[in-house]
Parts: C-alpha cells; sequence; structure tokens
C-alpha cells in the first residue's frame, strides 16, 4: 500500500548562513509540490535565531541551536512515521539531517542514502566557517563535538556500515582542504562511478547494501547540488558537473520502488538564485516523478 506523504517544513540556515535556503519550502509549495504529490501538509517547525560567531568551544556555528533543532524535528518526523506515513522534510541546509535520523535512531537501527554532490564530513577545525552543512554526514556517523553526535545519548545516528553516499564530486576540493576522509566501512560511490555503472544500476547496488545491512529501511537525504551545476547553479557552493534531471529521478525511483526507505529531505536549494522560478518548476517535475514510488 501507497503511504500517504506527508510535508515537513524545516527552514533552518543554523548550519550554514542566512542568504536564501530558508525560502525552500516556500518555493517548492508555490511551485505546487504538494499537489504534484497528493501529500498532506504536516508541521513547520520554528527555527531558533541565527548567531554568526562560531561557538569557541566547538568550532562550530550554533551547535547548541541545532542540537535543540534537532530534538523538535525528530518529534515532527517521528509523529508522521507513527502514523505510518511518509515524511518529505523540506529545509533548510543539511543539517537538518539530524534531525531526521533521529527520529528513526529512536525507534531502532535504520540506514542512509545521501545523494549530495558534497560529502559532508569535515571536521570543525578543517571546515573554513564553521558549518555544520558540510560536517552533517560526518556527525550523522559519530564524529565531531558531542553535542552534535550523541543527541539523547544515541551515538551514532547512523551506523557507518548502513550508509551509502551516491554522486559525490568533491574529492579534491574537501582533500585540499583537509576534510576527514569517508571511512572504509561507509559505502561510496562517486559521481564517476555512477556514470560508469548507469545510475539505475548504481541506485540497485545502494539500495541492495542498505537492504544487506540489516536494518530496518533507510532515509534518503537530497541536497540539490548534487544536480548538474548547468542544470541546478541555484545553490550555495557549485561544483562543476553533477546528476542530470533524468539521472536523478532514476535514482529517487530505484530508492523508493518498495517499503525500504521510509522518508526523504531535500536541502540547499536557493530559490533567490532562482527568480523567475524555472528551476524550483524543474525540481518538482523531478520529484513528483521520483516519489511516484513512495
Amino acid at each position: 500500500m501507497r503511504r500517504q506523504l506527508v510535508i515537513i517544513e524545516a527552514p533552518s540556515v543554523l548550519g550554514l548562513r542566512p542568504g536564501g535556503v530558508a525560502e525552500l519550502p516556500a518555493a517548492l509549495l508555490g511551485a505546487g509540490l504538494r499537489e504534484r504529490l497528493g501529500a498532506d501538509i504536516g508541521a513547520r517547525v520554528a527555527v531558533p535565531a541565527y548567531d554568526p560567531v562560531r561557538d569557541p568551544e566547538t568550532g562550530v556555528l550554533n551547535p547548541h541551536s541545532i542540537a535543540a533543532y534537532s530534538l523538535v524535528l525528530a518529534d515532527a518526523v517521528g509523529e508522521v512515521l507513527a502514523r505510518d506515513g511518509f515524511p518529505v522534510v523540506l529545509g533548510g541546509d543539511c543539517s537538518i539531517l539530524l534531525g531526521n535520523l533521529l527520529a528513526l535512531r529512536r525507534t531502532g537501527r535504520y540506514g542512509l542514502l545521501f545523494l549530495d554532490g558534497h560529502t559532508d564530513f569535515y571536521q570543525p577545525a578543517a571546515e573554513p566557517a564553521g558549518e555544520a552543512a558540510s560536517m552533517d554526514l560526518a556527525l550523522a556517523t559519530g564524529y565531531g563535538p558531542r553535542v552534535l553526535t550523541d543527541l539523547e545519548g544515541r551515538r551514532p545516528l547512523v551506523r557507518e556500515e548502513d550508509v551509502v553516499a551516491l554522486g559525490f564530486r568533491d574529492a579534491e576540493e574537501s582533500a585540499a582542504a583537509g576534510m576527514r576522509p569517508l571511512p572504509p566501512r561507509l559505502g561510496a560511490m562517486d559521481l564517476a562511478t555512477v556514470r560508469a555503472v548507469g545510475a539505475a544500476e548504481a541506485a540497485r547496488r545502494a539500495v541492495d547494501r542498505l537492504g544487506a545491512a540489516g536494518g530496518a529501511g533507510f532515509w534518503v537525504h537530497l541536497d540539490a547540488d548534487v544536480l548538474d551545476d548547468a542544470v541546478m547553479p541555484a545553490v550555495d557552493y557549485r561544483l562543476p558537473d553533477g546528476l542530470s534531471w533524468r539521472e536523478l529521478e532514476t535514482v529517487l525511483r530505484a530508492a523508493l520502488d518498495g517499503d525500504r526507505a521510509v522518508g526523504l529531505d531535500v536541502t540547499i536549494f536557493n530559490p533567490r538564485l532562482d527568480p523567475d522560478g524555472r528551476i524550483a518548476a524543474s525540481l518538482v517535475d523531478c520529484l513528483a516523478h521520483g516519489l511516484g514510488h513512495a
């Protein structure tokens, strides 16, 4: 049976900076996402005030606010899951991943399909601005300041072996910046690998790996910058190349075809960089086709 999709708005910029990504939910809803998905509208999780001063103890922007926000977001996601709904969480920046995974961690062991142009495995010492949006995968797997890695004493939110990162293309940039390498137990398929085997086969391998891990299902994290910069320039940290709309749709359909995926978030799309709304319309179209199997 198809689960009812429920949209949750999580317009947090606590892990990035004020500048547009908080407007993602309004832009996608304005472009018809709810109608295209046939979704219900759930909670809008209010965001604490942004502090531009880097925390001296952790080296991260807004660590305590992110931790507090993650608990409230987890409550909202958990309510949808408890009703056997399928949460579609509209960010915001990538730090919202922590709250989504915490909702799952409260009930058991789950995996993560991480669709992002970046690997987001920075530690504070290597992240130039202290932005948790560049650390979210590291934090989720237990690497980083305890205030963000040990939410409710549940560290890690997801095990390394229960993660597949797919479509990233930042290896040279992150190595030059001193980012921690991805752990060897974490599944990694960079953009070159996806292209070599094809998007459908890459997605199948990712889903098979997540299924073999033994968890109760998996969450899908979608950062808009996994898309080709030529079609998705409306992001704050741009990289050349990336997935096409068709490739992303293929990956989403494969990931969501079945009952293993339990929810999805969308992050980083910046509507201020899409003044005529054409990119928002294309993103809604891609999500509508990709989520057709949810």
